[in-house]
């Protein structure tokens, strides 16, 4: 058996979320997604919704067969628990993938690291970004 994480912060799921994790899911047999605890996220804003709601909505998921909160001070912790065959990143998530390969390698743990596809908006005004989404809701709804 395969297993597979991916990883991420998903706040305000969108269809870019869902290609991410059926991309993830499909170079395996089981997808663990590691939720980004809301204090851990430094590369970006803040996620808007709190870490348990977004951790409930990946595990609904179909292609999701568990969602966990990331560890609030080691993010390789979850993944030497899970003990993956293969690390999915983000087509455009920020991570080194060789930067995490010399991590996993220092810690003893023999995995892959791949890139997801990327995926480009099916029609004119999709949004595939939650950042898109909430500056769409801004404009829509305060001016």
């Amino acid at each position: 058996m395969t297993t597979v994480i991916a990883q991420g912060t998903f706040d305000i799921l969108h269809p870019g979320h869902v290609h991410y994790l059926t991309d993830a899911a499909a170079r395996g047999d089981e997808l663990h997604v590691i939720i980004a605890r809301r204090e851990n996220v430094t590369h970006k804003a803040k996620p808007v919704l709190p870490d348990r709601q977004r951790r409930d909505m990946v595990a609904a998921l179909d292609v999701v067969d568990e969602a966990h909160l990331g560890h609030p001070e080691d993010i390789f912790v979850p993944i030497e628990e899970i003990q993956p065959d293969v690390i999915v990143l983000g087509y455009d998530q920020h991570h080194d993938a060789d930067g995490i390969r010399s991590a996993l390698e220092a810690r003893g743990i023999d995995c892959a690291v791949e890139r997801a596809s990327a995926r480009q908006p099916n029609y004119e005004g999709e949004l595939l970004s939650t950042g898109r989404i909430i500056e769409r809701i801004l404009h829509e709804r305060v001016e």
